[in-house]
C-alpha cells in the first residue's frame, strides 16, 4: 500500500518516541468486529501507561491518558497502524469506525446496520462530531453512511477527516476522557 510507504518515517518516528514514552508493547491490539460482526484485531499506537491499582486493576482511562498520549490521540497519529489493518482487508479507508465487541449484544437491529459496511480509518460520524456527539447519534450517522456510500463520497470524507485531524475537534466527550461505555440504547430507532 502506497500510504504506508509514503508514511513510514512518520510511522517510524511515532513507535520511536511511543517507546520512549510509554514502553512496550509499542503496538495496541485489541479485537473489535467489522464487516457482518467479524472479529479481527486492530492495530494502534499505545497511547496509556499500564498503571495498575493496588489489587492489580487498571487505573481510569484518564489517569493512564499520558499528555503524549493525548497527542496522539487529536492528532489521529494512534490510527496510523491500522493502515496494515486496511492492507489486511479487515478495513477500509472510510466507514463507521470498529468499536468494541463487548457492545455487540447491547445494538438494536437499526445500529446492527453499521456492520454492513467495512469499517474504516475514519468515517462519517468522526467528521460529525467524532466522541462530542451521542452514541444514538453516531449510530443514526453510521446506518447514514451505509445507505448512501458512494466513491465521490468517500473522498469527501477523506479530505473532511484531514481538516478535522488538523483542527484537532471532538476528540473527547463532555464527560469522559474519549467516549462514555455504550450501554444500549432504550428507544428503538427506524431506519434513515
Amino acid at each position: 500500500m502506497i500510504s504506508i510507504v509514503v508514511l513510514s518515517p512518520v510511522l517510524l518516528v511515532v513507535a520511536m518516541l511511543v517507546k520512549v514514552k510509554l514502553g512496550n508493547p509499542v503496538i495496541y491490539k485489541q479485537k473489535r468486529p467489522g464487516l457482518n460482526e467479524k472479529i479481527f484485531t486492530i492495530y494502534k499506537f499505545r497511547t496509556m501507561t499500564d498503571e495498575r491499582d493496588k489489587n492489580g486493576e487498571l487505573l481510569p482511562d484518564g489517569v493512564r491518558l499520558t499528555q503524549f498520549g493525548n497527542f496522539l490521540r487529536s492528532t489521529s497519529l494512534d490510527e496510523l497502524p491500522e493502515l496494515f489493518n486496511i492492507l489486511k482487508g479487515d478495513m477500509s479507508i472510510i466507514g463507521p469506525r470498529p468499536l468494541l465487541v463487548q457492545y455487540l449484544p447491547l445494538y438494536n437491529e437499526h445500529q446492527k446496520r453499521r456492520h454492513e459496511v467495512k469499517p474504516g480509518l475514519s468515517g462519517l460520524a468522526q467528521v460529525s462530531g467524532r466522541n462530542a456527539i451521542s452514541w444514538e447519534d453516531k449510530f443514526d450517522i453510521d446506518v447514514h453512511y451505509v445507505n448512501n456510500v458512494s466513491f465521490i463520497g468517500d473522498w469527501k470524507l477523506i479530505f473532511k477527516t484531514i481538516w478535522k485531524a488538523v483542527k484537532r475537534e471532538g476528540i473527547s466527550s463532555e464527560t469522559a476522557v474519549t467516549m462514555e461505555v455504550f450501554k444500549g440504547s432504550i428507544d428503538e430507532r427506524v431506519n434513515i
